[in-house]
């Protein structure tokens, strides 16, 4: 997971290409949010959402990454606006290497509300990205 970790923490703090960690994911992804209780199906949403995130989060980084065969959890810490957030990433990858499951959780319920309404904020444009990327594929 050093590959997700290392493009993550590149695209949202450096302004970087979040394409590498999307490039990760596999076509039939699942991912769940912290903030939502029915999960986002398929590349293109799951995508949309993580360029949705690089562009809320600020000061990301991963403190420590724990492994398991094919399942990970990137533990990280981020600011939403002013507040300091700490958060989970559990992945799981397939046969083939590529994350089919991305479930994210935050803490503490501020800085997850914080989250959620910056994300909210987007989702105009997150829905209309995915879209897009269907129509593309």
């Amino acid at each position: 997971m050093k590959a997700l970790s290392e493009a993550i923490e590149a695209a949202v703090n450096d302004g970087g290409d979040i394409d590498a960690a999307i490039a990760l994911l596999a076509d039939d992804v699942v991912f769940t949010s912290p903030a939502v209780f029915t999960p986002y199906p398929g590349k293109a949403i799951t995508a949309a959402i993580l360029r949705g995130v690089s562009r809320v989060f600020t000061d990301f980084h991963y403190t420590r990454v724990l492994e398991d065969g094919p399942h990970s959890a990137l533990i990280f810490e981020a600011k939403v606006g002013d507040l300091s957030v700490e958060g989970c990433d559990f992945v799981t990858v397939n046969d083939e290497g590529l994350i089919s499951e991305f479930t994210v959780m935050v803490r503490p319920l501020k800085g997850l509300q914080a989250l959620a309404d910056a994300m909210g904020a987007q989702f105009d444009q997150i829905k209309a990205e995915a879209v897009a990327a269907m129509e593309t594929n």
